[in-house]
C-alpha cells in the first residue's frame, strides 16, 4: 500500500560516562560527554560534567541545596542542649563527668543505663557535651563538614548520614567502653568525615588533595593518644558514616534499583546500630 512511511526511531540511548547504568539525554556543553543528573553542574553556558566545571566557581549541582540549613539546625540544637546542661549544673570547663546536670545524668550513654531500658540514650548522648571546648570542637567540625556535604548530598541524604553516624558511634562506644558514661557529637562528626571521603571519590575528587585525609589522620591520632576520648564512638561513627554514604552514592552505580532504595538501606544501618547497642549492653 502507498502512503508516507513511518519515521524510524533510533533505539540507541546514551548512558552517563561516569555511571554506565544510567541512561541520559543530556550532554556536557563543553566536551559533549553524556551526563546524568548527579553529574550535571548548572553554568551560565549550560550543563557541564564534573571535570569541565572544576575551573568555574559558584556552581550548583543538580538536585542539591544551596544553603546547609539542616547543618545550622543541628548546630543550634546542640548549642541549645549544651546551654541547658550548663544551666542545670554541668561544668562549662568540662572534666569528663556529668556533675550535677540533670540533662547529662538522664541523657549520657552507658551499658548499664541502656540495659535497664533507657534506649533513648543511644540518641540523646550525641547531643550532649562535657564542657564548652568539647562543644566548640564538635560544632566546628559539623559546620565545616556540613557545609561541604549537605549542598552536595541534599538534606535528606545528609540527615541520614548524620544520624546513622551518631547511632553507629553510640554502638561503638558501648562495644569498646560499655561502663563509661559517654556523650558528644563526635561520633556523628567522624561519620561525616568518612562520608565526605566516599562522596569526593564518587565525584572524581581525590580526598587527599583536599586536605580531608590529613584532617582525618590528625583526628584519629588525637583519638588514640589523648585520654578520656571514646575510641569506639569515633571509629564507630567513622565507619557508619562511610557505609551510609557508600550505600547512597556507590551502590546505585553498580545495582539498578528504585531511587529511594539506597537511602532506605542506609537508614536501616541506623536501626542495626540501635539493635547492636541494645545487644552489647545486655550482661553476658
Amino acid at each position: 500500500m502507498g502512503g508516507t512511511p513511518a519515521p524510524l526511531v533510533s533505539s540507541f540511548v546514551q548512558t552517563c560516562y561516569r555511571h554506565s547504568n544510567r541512561e541520559t539525554g543530556v550532554s556536557c556543553s563543553n566536551c559533549g560527554r553524556p551526563i546524568c543528573p548527579d553529574c550535571m553542574t548548572t553554568t551560565s553556558v549550560g550543563m557541564r560534567c564534573p571535570e569541565c566545571s572544576r575551573d568555574r566557581t559558584k556552581v550548583k549541582r543538580m538536585g542539591s541545596v544551596t544553603e546547609p540549613v539542616l547543618t545550622y539546625v543541628l548546630i543550634g540544637v546542640n548549642v541549645a542542649v549544651a546551654l541547658g546542661g550548663f544551666l542545670s549544673g554541668a561544668s562549662a570547663t568540662g572534666g569528663g563527668s556529668v556533675g550535677g546536670s540533670t540533662l547529662l545524668t538522664d541523657g549520657a550513654l552507658s551499658a548499664f543505663t541502656v540495659d535497664r531500658g533507657d534506649y533513648w540514650r543511644i540518641l540523646t548522648a550525641g547531643f550532649l557535651h562535657y564542657g564548652f571546648l568539647h562543644l566548640l570542637f564538635n560544632m566546628f567540625g559539623l559546620y565545616i563538614l556540613g557545609g561541604l556535604i549537605e549542598p552536595a548530598a541534599g538534606r535528606l541524604r545528609f540527615g541520614v548520614i548524620y544520624f546513622v553516624s551518631l547511632l553507629a558511634g553510640s554502638f561503638g562506644a558501648l562495644l569498646l567502653d560499655p561502663d563509661k558514661a559517654t556523650v558528644g557529637a563526635s561520633g556523628a562528626v567522624f561519620g561525616l568525615m568518612g562520608a565526605a571521603v566516599i562522596i569526593m571519590r564518587n565525584r572524581g575528587i581525590n580526598p587527599m588533595e583536599s586536605g580531608l585525609g590529613l584532617w582525618i589522620g590528625l583526628n584519629l591520632l588525637i583519638t588514640f593518644t589523648i585520654p578520656n576520648i571514646s575510641i569506639g564512638g569515633h571509629i564507630g561513627g567513622l565507619l557508619g558514616g562511610a557505609a551510609a554514604a557508600a550505600l547512597m552514592f556507590e551502590l546505585p552505580d553498580r545495582v539498578r534499583m528504585p531511587t529511594i532504595a539506597p537511602t532506605l538501606l542506609a537508614g536501616a544501618l541506623g536501626l542495626v546500630a540501635v539493635i547492636g547497642s541494645i545487644v552489647v549492653a545486655a550482661p553476658s
